[in-house]
């Protein structure tokens, strides 16, 4: 038999290697920011045409590299970050694999022009398909200018498998981010089809994660800094009220790589626990230095995994540095042992001096005297002697008078489990309290009915209201808007603000009324009439916005149901509002009118009973 094992040629091999390293236009991003970084750049220019479908170039102001080094770089494994394998558990360099360049030339067009400083001449570099096509001497600036055209122009089903240029464009956007946060000494600059989208001056991590995601952070960052022997802790987090539907903004750095770790999240998360909803999550930029040889970075092609030595102990550390830093800007509540909270309840008027109340005796009263009493007596002393006089019905057998009622019942006929609560209880509420509706906890609303007791989420009640009122107005193109007096400026990142352009026409219909203003700035000049007043438009946007993209995995939903639930989800009334007995009469009316009262859009429940029988069994 022959031999059938053969050694696949160099462009087969890349080809291969490019399945693994170049995911979409973004990967190429990646990829050629981080060399420019190796390279010693401190201005670093990304310019992308058709969300990196015909162009991705890259220009810094690094080092550079000589004729030899220029072809050498498309060769596969070919690198100068490492010199053997000891060289992998000390690494410093963003790269180090000598993949990149080479699976990148595979399958587009790649044009290369690099000088270094002491040279009069560059070199210029045309290669395409792996192919060497030209090599010849040029003038440029020094430093290097890569740019990468017609990607997978040789693998169109690889082509065919990228998503929308807004979709591809945000994944762009992603992985600039990434690198600029890692790198705020190196000023950066991004233009998408010859538009200047984003530029960053050089500064601090405080200036750079300002200059990325808007103004509007300056006030919402809250340090995290931790030294150990084990790993230094660097960064900041965003404040609870301003947590996210999404895990958009959550950064973790290892020695300024990007990472993806779920477990290192949760610690965060863990953090955070009592102090935000269950269905959202804390934003934050967090750094971590450690030891090369404690790490393991060579796990994935892509260099976002790593392998820690004790994963565990850095969980710990990272959730208890999170949880002080909370505590140090006064974020999580304290108890205060000092101050007296007697006097805290709801209508105090605490600007008036407290004064001790007036007690008066009466020498003459007697309480073991049952004639007639002085005529000093007053009328609240004759009911307190009244009740003495009844002071045997307070120790009456509980068990006794249990067995009682429920011979009685059984006598009549009624069922067993019926016999601890009145059937009159639901009258007795209406008529001694005053009362149809209760709240509890600031969360759900009880009424009695027939059968029992129901009790309503008013956050999931208020959800399925406003998501069939809003369905019914992009239904019927009906806006019910109110016109703001000044209008509100507002300012969004660069993902937000592609996202709110796709969407601009559906949104109107709700009763938004917006108009760009300058780059990610857009200017609010009407809302929806049932917004609340005293809202805070931009965190409005930004949940209708978290929720939109959230919501988007479900594949079923159209752009319109989509937006009528992220708004319903937005608008409606949060846990911990004490609501009024006319609001919860109205909220519960309005429910019971809709289509589908008993879930909200996602399928969650908004109501449940017990009845009598499950009462019952509760005092057994």
């Amino acid at each position: 038999m022959s031999d059938i094992i053969k050694l696949l040629p160099d462009s087969v091999a890349n080809q291969i290697a490019a399945g693994e390293v170049v995911q979409r236009p973004a990967s190429v991003v990646k990829e050629l920011l981080e060399n420019a970084i190796d390279a010693g750049a401190t201005e670093i220019k990304l310019i992308v045409k058709d969300a990196g479908r015909t162009l991705v170039q890259v220009t810094d102001n690094g080092h550079g590299m000589s004729e030899t080094d220029a072809r050498m770089c498309f060769e596969r494994h070919a690198t100068s970050k490492i010199n053997d394998a000891r060289d992998l558990f000390a690494l410093r360099t963003m790269g180090f694999r000598g993949e990149a360049l080479a699976s990148i030339a595979s399958i587009a067009r790649v044009e290369l022009k690099t000088r270094q400083e002491q040279n009069t001449l560059g070199t210029e570099i045309i290669i395409e398909g792996s192919k060497l096509e030209s090599q010849n001497p040029c003038n440029c600036p020094k430093g290097a200018t890569i740019a990468v055209k017609n990607l997978f122009f040789n693998t169109p089903a690889r082509r065919n498998f990228l998503k929308s240029d807004n979709v591809e464009k945000n994944h762009v956007y992603n992985e600039f981010t990434r690198v600029a946060l890692a790198y705020p000494d190196i000023a950066f600059s991004y233009y998408h089809n010859n538009q200047l989208n984003t530029k960053t001056l050089t500064g601090n991590l405080n200036s750079r994660i300002i200059q990325l995601f808007g103004n509007h952070y300056k006030s919402r960052l809250i340090p995290v800094n931790e030294s150990t022997e084990i790993v230094k802790i660097t960064g900041f987090v965003l404040k609870p009220e301003h947590a996210k539907k999404s895990r958009g903004e959550q950064f973790f750095f290892v020695n300024k790589r990007y990472i993806r770790s779920p477990y290192l999240n949760h610690a965060v998360e863990y953090a955070f626990s009592e102090l935000i909803p269950d269905d959202v999550y804390p934003s934050f930029y967090i750094f971590l230095e450690i030891a090369p040889s404690h790490i393991d970075v060579n796990v994935h092609p892509t260099k976002t995994e790593i392998k820690f030595q004790d994963e565990k102990l850095l969980y710990q550390i990272i959730r208890a540095t999170v949880k002080r830093s909370l505590g140090r800007f006064n974020i999580v509540p304290t108890l205060d042992f000092e101050r007296e909270t007697a006097f805290d309840d709801i209508g105090f008027d605490k600007s008036k001096p407290v004064t001790p109340p007036e007690i008066k005796v009466d020498p003459e009263y007697n309480p073991f005297k049952t004639g007639g009493s002085p005529a000093s007596q007053s009328g609240k002393n004759l009911t307190q002697r009244a009740n003495i006089r009844n002071w045997e019905k307070l120790f009456t057998d509980p068990a006794t008078d249990f067995d009682r009622k429920e011979s009685d019942d059984v006598s009549s006929g009624d069922q067993t489990k019926q016999t601890i609560i009145s059937p009159d209880w639901d009258k007795s509420i209406d008529t001694q309290q005053g009362k149809k509706f209760m709240h509890l906890h600031g969360r759900y609303i009880l009424t009695p009915i027939k059968s029992g007791l129901m009790l309503i989420d008013q956050q999931r009640a208020h959800e399925r209201i406003l998501f069939e009122k809003h369905i019914r107005m992009l239904k019927n193109r009906k806006v019910s808007a109110q016109t703001l007096l000044y209008p509100e400026h507002i300012k969004l990142n660069e993902t937000d603000m592609e996202l709110l352009k796709e969407i601009k026409k559906d949104i109107v219909l709700l009763g938004f009324e917006i108009s760009e203003f300058g780059k990610n700035s857009l200017v609010v000049n009407a809302v929806p009439s049932d917004l609340p007043e005293k809202e805070d438009l931009q965190k409005v946007i930004e949940s209708i916005l978290e929720n939109f993209k959230k919501n988007s995995v479900d594949v079923k939903l159209d752009t319109r149901t989509n937006l009528a639930r992220s708004l319903a989800k937005s608008l409606s009334v949060k846990y911990g509002k004490v609501m009024s007995e006319e609001e919860m009469n109205a909220l519960a009316d309005s429910l019971f009118s809709c289509e589908m009262p008993y879930h909200t859009p996602s399928g969650k429940p908004t109501l449940t009973t017990l009845d009598m029988n499950e009462l019952s069994d509760k005092f057994r």
